[in-house]
C-alpha cells in the first residue's frame, strides 16, 4: 500500500506577518528568508509531502526566474489576491490525500474547508522550522 501523499499550503503573508521582526520594512526579504527555511524542511519531509508557497505583493520579489527549483516546493505567485490563490490551490490539489493549509486567516479557512484538508495556524510551521 501506498504512503498518503501530502500538501502543505502556506499562506506566505500570514506566516511571515505573525513574527514581529520587522518583516514590513523588507517583505521580499523576509519571504526569501521564509522560503529558504521552508526548503531546508522539505528535505527533512516524508518524500510523498510537497509543499506549495503562495506570495502575494511585494514579496512577490523575492523569487526570480534564476532560483534553481526545490524538488518537492512550489512557489505560486498571487495575481491579485493571496487568498483566491490559495482557494485555487487546494482545489486543484487532487492528487494529495491530506491538505494542509497553513494560515490564521479565519475567513481563508473556512474558504478551504474539504474532507481531506486541515488548517493550522503559523505558530504550527514555525514549530517545524524552528
Amino acid at each position: 500500500m501506498n504512503e498518503p501523499r501530502q500538501l502543505i499550503v502556506v499562506d506566505a503573508a500570514n506566516v511571515i506577518g505573525s513574527r514581529p521582526n520587522g518583516w514590513w520594512r523588507d517583505r521580499a526579504g523576509a519571504a526569501r528568508r521564509l522560503l529558504a527555511d521552508l526548503a531546508g524542511l522539505s528535505t527533512r519531509l516524508p518524500e510523498t509531502t510537497s509543499i506549495v508557497v503562495v506570495l502575494e505583493g511585494a514579496a512577490k520579489a523575492a523569487v526570480d526566474d534564476t532560483e534553481p527549483a526545490t524538488p518537492r516546493m512550489t512557489v505560486v505567485l498571487a495575481e491579485r489576491s493571496g487568498d483566491d490563490k490559495i482557494v485555487d490551490v487546494v482545489a486543484q490539489a487532487s492528487a494529495a490525500d491530506q491538505i494542509t493549509v497553513v494560515t490564521a486567516d479565519r475567513e481563508l479557512r473556512s474558504r478551504v474547508q474539504a474532507p481531506s484538508t486541515d488548517t493550522v495556524g503559523p505558530s504550527w510551521l514555525w514549530s517545524q522550522l524552528d
